[in-house]
């Protein structure tokens, strides 16, 4: 019964969501709309620069500009090269954490259903 209890006791954070995480304390999404449907984001990866540990519920991606990217998550660690005009939609994300490791800009859309 001890472990139960010490685990009752651990409270791990939720990780926030695109919106909320950024990088190194500065945010790298912007919202660009919102209504009772759907968010639309904005996300702009410097070389550098990548997005801290989050989460994302059902969405919809758009790359408006592509680059070489470093991604993380449950799965492990790859490097994926993001092609300007590429889309994706995903059931949503549990975690992940990206670093553009390439020399160009990276900037993405995000849209949200709601």
């Amino acid at each position: 019964m001890l472990p139960l209890a010490i685990a009752l006791l651990v409270h791990t954070p939720p990780l926030p969501d695109p919106l909320e995480a950024g990088w190194q304390g500065t945010p790298v999404c912007e919202k660009l709309h919102e209504d009772e449907h759907q968010r639309v984001l904005r996300c702009a990866f410097p070389p550098g620069v990548g997005h801290e540990r989050h989460y994302h519920a059902r969405h919809f991606g758009y790359a408006l500009s592509g680059g070489r990217m470093r991604l993380t998550d449950a799965s492990g660690t790859r490097e994926v090269d993001l092609a300007t005009g590429s889309s994706y939609a995903s059931g949503g994300t549990e975690w992940h954490e990206v670093l553009n490791v390439g020399t160009t800009p990276v900037v993405y859309l995000i849209v949200e259903p709601k």
